[in-house]
């Protein structure tokens, strides 16, 4: 506890068992300290997820021996995956027992080797403190994730001076943060020279707290913008050089800027194959910049031109230097560049069909929740449809505000993630965009933030089915609903009003537009509890645009049936001025149908 005390920690998240007594004993004397009871470890390892994203500071979690650290492995894999801070101390039984299949014993080490950035068995009471120094220390420098710190019981128990370490000494662990003069060099050339570049923005960016860098360098060059998933918020959505995120399902200009570039300019990203499709066709006449702390990341997917290993932070500065030194500006036909994807932008703009079942339209809900919440509230998503909504719905304009599961693509995220952002910055409006069958999964977690304090609120899309799965048996399986509704045909089951009531929280169902409004302002009245808004929408509704996994980037389709064919060299020899003409027809016959920005 003093040495948590020592690094800044002021709120752990978890859940005691045997292997942990000698520390919650302790902890109960943790003046400074304060813990969240959760009631899934798995709720704890989220919540230190959340709290970390939010925050910007390391998420700690505790959790007993066996079945307790196991419990941690969704959110360890989790947080390795999205390269968060975040330190998990687990109970293990105590010396002489280990390796006997003790009761309650799991190698936690080995289980969650793939799935941490570090782990460490601390064997000596003495070692406990330097072992935590080193543990707050790999989480949060260099590429940061996810550390594993196993305390046996007995190590726990026994008296040691307590002895802070003056400095951490990790031989062979020295990221490295200043990028090469060189490169940063070729880069600039290179940059200055292209008629059609693209800043590919990643997480890394957010992580690195660059986020002002990347303005002022985009303004600088005039290169237009886009964020992945899990960058969102890096750069103003109302930006005119903003042309949204990329992906399966991206923005139209988003992908065509990817899809027709010349010059890749790809900072704290790893190329995922949500953003990629199909990697042989993905951005095909471009070259790439890659930049990125972990040199792990560099060139794995694809191969780079220009590689910079170095923090998104110092990268953009330099790059930004380098061009005002040179006096360099970007190719004179980026004009023409950015006018082709602000073409993009107006012939193709977000949208969504009405239900044909006279329900709430999902997408009308979550884009009416940005509108009368704002930017200023932190959104956390669970994984699915709501999820893909609410990266396409809600406005960014500022780092840090938009938590949600990339990599692992967790079902459950959502509420104990909200509430550990909440912990970390309770001063923030915290809203969790949920559907009905992640809830299912973590729902438990309102009762911790009731008990605790925590009161953000829940907007839940209930469809009465497994929204994503549902989607994809519908355009891939002809219609085979296999085992994805959730719901009753005749009765809401579970019946969420109730058992959010239950849990301790506010419950509001909606069912209808006119309702949707006042349910959220009212919501947003309610802070000495959690609110659960239920919001029951259409089974049908599917996310848009899509591009079908493992599929090229270029057959991206719209809505169904409808592509925005892109400038590529595999377009079977047609012109760009043809394309173009092919994008004028479908805009023709498009415009007799929108109507409000609804397609």
């Amino acid at each position: 506890m003093r040495s948590l005390e020592e690094l800044g920690v002021e709120t752990v998240f978890g859940l005691p068992g045997g292997a942990v007594l000698p520390l919650y004993d302790a902890l109960a004397h943790a003046a400074k300290l304060r813990h969240v009871l959760v009631r899934h470890e798995q709720g704890a390892g989220h919540a230190a997820e959340g709290y970390a994203l939010a925050s910007g500071k390391v998420g700690v979690c505790i959790a007993t021996s066996g079945p307790g650290a196991t419990n941690l492995v969704t959110a360890l894999a989790d947080a390795y995956l999205d390269s968060v801070p975040i330190i998990a101390i687990t109970g293990q039984v105590g010396s002489p027992l280990i390796g006997t299949d003790a009761f309650q014993e799991a190698d936690i080490r080995g289980i969650t080797m793939p799935i941490t950035k570090h782990n460490i068995m601390v064997t000596r009471t003495e070692d406990i403190p330097a072992a935590l120094a080193a543990a707050h220390h790999i989480a949060s420098t260099g590429r940061p994730g996810p550390v594993l710190v196993d305390i046996p019981k007995d190590v726990q128990a026994n008296e040691a001076p307590f002895i802070w370490p003056p400095h951490v000494d990790l031989p062979g662990y020295k990221p490295n943060t200043k990028p090469h003069n060189r490169q940063i060099s070729q880069a600039a050339k290179m940059i200055s020279q292209a008629e059609r570049p693209v800043l590919y923005i990643g997480g890394g960016v957010v992580k690195a707290n660059a986020h002002m860098e990347l303005l002022e360098f985009a303004e600088l060059t005039g290169i237009p913008v886009v964020t992945t998933l899990m960058a969102l918020g890096a750069f103003p959505q109302h930006h005119p050089l903003y042309m949204g995120m990329p992906g399966m399902h991206g923005s139209v200009p988003a992908v065509g800027a990817l899809q027709e570039s010349d010059l890749l300019i790809a900072i704290g990203t790893r190329f995922d194959d949500r953003v990629t499709g199909d990697t042989s066709s993905f951005a095909p006449l471009a070259k790439t910049i890659h930049a990125d702390i972990d040199p792990a990341e560099v060139g794995k997917i694809r191969a780079v031109d220009v590689p910079i290993v170095g923090d998104a932070k110092r990268v953009l500065a330099q790059l930004t230097d380098a061009f005002k030194d040179a006096k360099r500006n970007a190719a004179p036909e980026i004009d023409a560049w950015i006018a082709r994807l602000g073409e993009l932008k107006e012939r193709f703009p977000r949208g969504y069909d009405e239900q044909s079942d006279g329900k709430l339209s999902p997408q009308f809900v979550i884009e009416t929740l940005s509108k009368v919440v704002g930017p200023e509230a932190i959104y956390v998503a669970g994984v699915g449809q709501h999820q893909m909504w609410s990266a396409q719905f809600i406005d960014f304009d500022r780092p840090r505000h938009w938590l949600n599961s990339g990599g692992l693509g967790t079902m459950g995220y959502a509420i104990p993630a909200a509430l550990g952002a909440k912990a970390g910055c309770p001063e923030k409006e915290v809203w969790a965009v949920d559907g009905d069958g992640c809830f299912q999964m973590t729902n438990q977690e309102i009762t911790t933030a009731a008990l605790e304090g925590f009161p953000f609120k829940v907007a839940l899309i209930n469809n009465g089915n497994l929204g994503m799965v549902r989607q994809w048996q519908t355009l891939f399986y002809e219609g085979t609903y296999s085992h994805t509704k959730l719901g009753g045909e005749t009765a809401y089951v579970p019946d969420f009003v109730k058992l959010s009531e239950a849990l301790g929280a506010e419950a509001i169902r909606v069912t209808t537009e006119e309702e949707v409004v006042p349910a959220i302002e009212r919501a947003r009245e309610i802070n000495d509890r959690p609110v659960v808004v239920e919001f029951i929408v259409g089974e049908d509704a599917q996310v848009w645009p899509m591009i079908a996994a493992g599929a090229s980037n270029s057959d991206m389709q719209y809505a169904l049936g409808m592509r925005p064919f892109f400038d590529m060299e595999e377009s079977a020899g047609e012109t760009p001025e043809a394309i173009h003409d092919t994008i004028d027809a479908i805009t023709d016959a498009q415009d007799h149908t929108h109507q409000e920005g609804n397609q």
